[in-house]
């Protein structure tokens, strides 16, 4: 029976003028898209075959040909997920929309042209958007506050000004003419002003509601905030004559129930849907795993995630790559991450390499190196080649956890494994021996990588510096820095020299950092005065302001502020007769600047600026 409907489904839809002999009710049994199921599926769901040919084919009269053999009635969801696809290529996905809508039988939806709208205007089709945009409003199909905004959003980054005003015309218009707005806030306000109960419903059926999936799904989109009252007019609606839920409105109840106060409903809804054929579409798909992770509902994406790797409208791997990195980034149980990796690699898949480094590190940031180890395994699976990028990971996991000496081992077996640890794995273990107060070790570490003719670079330089200031060797840094420099020609990183400038002012070594401040101009880094200043302002002599006024003089002379600030710093700390001695040894533009001598005032009563 159910071949002979099939059958009977593909002569009626290459036969438009048969369709008109049938009644009502069999016109509306041909437009489900779950009418004749095989099995548990659509036979209009052949969705990446279909994707496949639009993919490899220039659109012609051909590939219309195949594309009525492939899918003589495409449904909803395989719509939706072609569209998707085509993002990028906004002719194909044009035509392919066009070739929908001219099929007898297919079910338009404001979803449908809400993505189309998107993929246009995204790609600066705008005379097409234009088009597209009146005949969904001609048809009868309502443009969403969500899908408005989006578009408001892009042509205002486009600088687009009158595409954009002309659309706020158009929304503003379209719902001052739609009929069916004043009875959509009728529902609304019933439903929010009391509990549901028998008496509302009757108060529905008095009202003769013109029920379609536009407004359904305009209804539940108001109610996004009120997601249990939207499960029950949902539940309501099915119970009415003369409608019948679609997948078109039950991706729009499964929209608004992905929320943490809703979530059990949702995935309630989700079983339904199931049960009844239906599948989430891609764009909800999206939109809904955008949210999860947003809420930070990981266990909720990563369930949602499984379930539809398990469907006809599988994610992408870009879709995979961003769920994976989303877990990397947040503190959860690094097992979701696996159950991602296993739910893809189960479809022979293989994911880019860098994905694998990026749930690697996740895990070995929280040291569970026994799940890391099966990460490398699966990578090899894969297909993949640990490199110093992965092994660089494994090694900062095993420091984490103070397993040093398996950390050194590790780069005793890369080279084995014919992997030569480069400046970024040696810098991790170095960094990993300091932080464990090894520093000794650290220099062993050092001294070995040298032996391997490893260039030394700033990063290197910058974990051994603070080593030694972690042990209070301030002066050992001092020497390791400027030995380091002179040697190996490195130039180290800002951060370096000021974190080292700090803390030997600390320790009162004022000619120590006067040299690094003299070595920073040379290399062209911008003035570090702030912690001078105030240094020499309470311990250091007028000489010491004038070698630190002549340090920062390499190429040209001080900003002004400079030499303000240190005179003014100098009257805080009460020394004024010397301030005087320092602004004698200022060039001319110095002290005639009207910033100087506001703060002088006059030589006998000087004035302090705070």
């Amino acid at each position: 029976m159910a071949w002979s409907k099939t059958i009977f489904t593909s002569l009626l839809a290459r036969a438009p003028s048969a369709r008109k002999l049938l009644n009502g009710s069999a016109r509306s049994l041909l437009d489900s898209p779950s009418a004749f199921a095989i099995g548990k599926r659509p036979l209009s769901t052949n969705a990446s075959s279909v994707l496949e040919l639009m993919l490899s084919n220039s659109w012609s009269a051909e590939l219309e040909t195949e594309l009525d053999n492939l899918i003589p009635l495409p449904n909803h969801e395989t719509a939706i997920y072609v569209l998707k696809k085509l993002n990028d290529d906004p002719e194909k996905a044009s035509e392919f929309f066009s070739w929908m809508c001219r099929k007898d039988g297919f079910k338009q939806s404001s979803a449908l042209y809400s993505l189309m709208l998107r993929v246009l205007v995204t790609k600066g089709r705008l005379q097409e958007f234009w088009v597209t945009l009146r005949r969904m409003k001609d048809r009868g199909f309502f443009l969403d506050e969500e899908t408005y905004m989006t578009i408001l959003g892009i042509l205002k980054k486009e600088k687009r000004n009158q595409d954009a005003m002309a659309l706020t015309h158009f929304y503003s218009r379209m719902i001052q003419e739609n009929a069916q707005d004043t009875m959509v806030k009728q529902v609304i306000a019933a439903i929010l002003e009391k509990e549901w109960t028998s008496e509302v419903e009757r108060g529905f059926q008095e009202m003769k509601l013109e029920l379609s999936d536009n407004f359904v799904i305009r209804v539940l989109k108001e109610l996004r905030n009120h997601p249990l009252k939207v499960l029950k007019f949902f539940h309501w609606l099915g119970s009415c004559s003369g409608f019948a839920h679609s997948t078109v409105t039950y991706n729009a109840a499964a929209r608004v129930l992905a929320r943490d106060d809703s979530i059990e409903e949702f995935w309630s809804t989700i079983e339904e849907m199931k049960g009844l054929n239906y599948d989430l579409d891609a764009d909800t798909y999206t939109k809904i795993m955008r949210q999860f992770q947003k809420s930070n509902m990981m266990h909720d994406a990563v369930k949602l995630y499984e379930f539809m790797m398990d469907g006809l409208y599988q994610p992408s791997v870009q879709e995979c790559s961003l769920l994976l990195r989303s877990l990397a980034g947040k503190a959860v149980d690094t097992e979701l991450a696996f159950r991602v990796l296993r739910k893809f690699e189960s479809t022979g898949q293989s994911l880019p390499k860098v994905i694998y480094d990026g749930v690697l590190r996740c895990i070995t940031a929280v040291g569970k190196l026994d799940l890391a180890e099966d990460m490398m395994e699966s990578m090899r699976n894969s297909g993949h080649t640990p490199d110093n990028v992965t092994y660089s990971q494994f090694v900062f996991g095993l420091c984490k956890v103070g397993r040093l000496d398996e950390a050194c081992n590790l780069l005793e077996k890369m080279e084995e494994e014919g992997c030569t640890p480069d400046i970024k794995t040696w810098t991790i273990l170095m960094q990993g021996h300091c932080d464990a107060n090894e520093v000794d070790k650290a220099f062993l570490i050092f001294a070995k990588m040298l032996e391997k003719n490893v260039d030394v670079d700033a990063d290197v330089l910058d974990v051994l510096v603070n080593g030694f200031i972690s042990q209070d060797k301030v002066e050992g840094a001092y020497k390791l820095l400027t030995e380091i420099v002179h040697k190996f020609h490195v130039q180290p990183w800002q951060a370096t020299y000021k974190h080292l400038i700090n803390k030997l002012l600390a320790a009162r070594k004022l000619e120590e950092a006067m040299d690094l401040l003299r070595e920073m101009k040379r290399k062209n880094y911008p003035p570090f005065s702030e912690p001078f200043v105030e240094y020499i302002s309470k311990f250091g002599t007028v000489n010491d302001a004038a070698e630190f006024l002549k340090a920062l003089s390499f190429k040209e002379y001080p900003a002004v502020q400079t030499f303000f600030n240190i005179l003014q710093y100098f009257f805080k700390e009460g020394r004024n007769s010397e301030a005087k001695d320092i602004l004698y040894q200022c060039p001319p533009h110095i002290r005639g600047h009207p910033k100087i001598n506001e703060l002088f005032g006059s030589t006998k009563s000087p004035k302090v600026a705070y």
